[in-house]
């Protein structure tokens, strides 16, 4: 049968590819959990692949990736990453996170890597596979229940769910130490792809402190999703940290749900990937809720990077803020779209929103474009976005004081970065952090 003129061949590539992905999936574990879980499963993970089966590709003529574009993917001939390890030293740890850490290889777990033996009473962080069967209760009516979950890449990651990383904190659980999430994906023969997934629950009056890290080498695809749900008064600090390869490609979503008076703080890095999205879908579900939201995203080379976030607020005296910084050099460019939805239910909301952007080059680019979608007639709700390149007078200044040039553009680019890189708490990491800036921002 011939195709219409008006199909293009990308469109008809598409198909096949989320297919062919669909088709790489792992089987149920079925050997490693309880006799309901497994079943639960994969009733969750068939009905995720009818979605995807009936979704297409998504391309620039969708309105939400219009400044994307994909089909470089389309070229690719993925296949599923295999089992690896990597040496225990050559680990990137987190001092603080030493005896709290999770460590999945290319989406398998990593038992020999990983390590919470200094976790307290109260919360249980591990995998589905080795899930106490007591916890199972916990688990199941909430993971793929999130809004977004039948977007064409989230529903690709639900249909081949066979591990998940957890973090359950029973009530009134106050956890200290930090725990670092971390995916590491290493190299193969073939262009692979993994799928890790992640599922965060704060019960009420929990306190949690989370890192969760993506890096790798070589090329391949990471769809990973991440669900997070707060509790009433539950308080979880996210850091985001994305440093993949250079030549990878990195999709990310994470979904939360915040019950009343919780308090959920993200600070995201995203620094890897040639094409790299991350989705970020906040929903407040309670009266007295307040959301923070701090990224960071450094490109250069022919990267491009794309941050989309959704926060919905749906009652009275909520607070939102967001700040997102890019830096942008050589070919690379950025995305960024927040959308804030303030229904009538929403009064009394306090909204902030706002998206800096510096150029470091003539031939980078930044599409930008916050949105404020307000009903209720009693908040107090802002938005903006800058674009702006480095001030000669300025560095001008600083070379009358005897910087060089090059160290003079250095510290304008570590003044506009710093402010948030100082948000996060642990100094171990902003150090980290402020290096990986140093590097991909140096002469």
């Amino acid at each position: 049968m011939s195709q219409s003129p008006a199909v293009t061949s990308r469109e008809i590539k598409s198909a096949p590819f989320l297919l062919k992905i669909l088709q790489q999936r792992p089987p149920v574990p079925h050997e490693q959990l309880d006799s309901e879980t497994s079943v639960w499963l994969e009733n969750l993970r068939e009905q995720s692949a009818s979605w995807v089966s009936r979704l297409k590709f998504p391309s620039k003529k969708d309105e939400e990736w219009r400044f994307t574009d994909l089909s470089l993917l389309l070229d690719l001939d993925f296949t599923a990453a295999k089992f690896s390890t990597v040496e225990f030293n050559t680990i990137d740890s987190i001092p603080e996170a030493a005896e709290s850490r999770l460590v999945f290889v290319n989406g398998f777990y990593a038992p020999e890597l990983s390590n919470t033996s200094g976790l307290p009473k109260g919360i249980y962080v591990g995998n589905l596979t080795n899930i106490p069967e007591a916890y199972c209760k916990y688990f199941r009516p909430y993971l793929g229940t999130q809004s977004g979950a039948e977007e064409v890449f989230t529903s690709l990651n639900t249909a081949s769910i066979a591990d998940v990383a957890i973090i359950w904190a029973a009530p009134n659980t106050l956890v200290e130490q930090p725990i670092h999430l971390l995916f590491i994906s290493v190299a193969e023969d073939s262009v692979s792809f993994s799928q890790p997934r992640s599922w965060i629950v704060a019960e009420k009056n929990c306190s949690l402190d989370i890192i969760e890290e993506y890096s790798g080498q070589s090329s391949y695809l990471t769809n990973a999703v991440t669900e997070i749900w707060l509790g009433e008064n539950a308080q979880i600090n996210h850091t985001r940290l994305q440093r993949e390869s250079e030549t990878a490609y990195h999709i990310g979503k994470t979904a939360v749900s915040q019950a009343r008076a919780s308090r959920y703080t993200l600070t995201e890095f995203n620094f890897g990937g040639r094409i790299s999205r991350h989705n970020l879908e906040i929903a407040q579900q309670g009266e007295q809720t307040e959301t923070y939201l701090n990224g960071l995203t450094v490109a250069n080379g022919e990267q491009t990077a794309d941050t989309h976030s959704i926060i919905a607020l749906s009652k009275p005296h909520g607070t939102t803020d967001q700040l997102h910084k890019c830096l942008v050099s050589d070919r690379a460019h950025t995305i960024f779209n927040g959308k804030v939805f303030v229904p009538k239910a929403a009064q009394l909301t306090n909204a902030a929103q706002l998206n800096r952007n510096l150029l470091l080059s003539p031939k980078a680019r930044v599409d930008t474009k916050p949105e404020l979608r307000i009903t209720a007639d009693n908040v107090k709700c802002s938005h903006g976005a800058t674009v702006s390149q480095l001030e000669a007078e300025e560095i001008f200044y600083l070379r009358s004081r005897g910087l060089t040039e090059d160290n003079a553009r250095q510290l304008l680019i570590n003044g506009f970065t710093a402010e948030i890189i100082e948000r996060i708490l642990l100094n171990s990491l902003s150090t980290k952090i402020a290096t990986l800036v140093a590097n991909k921002t140096s002469s």
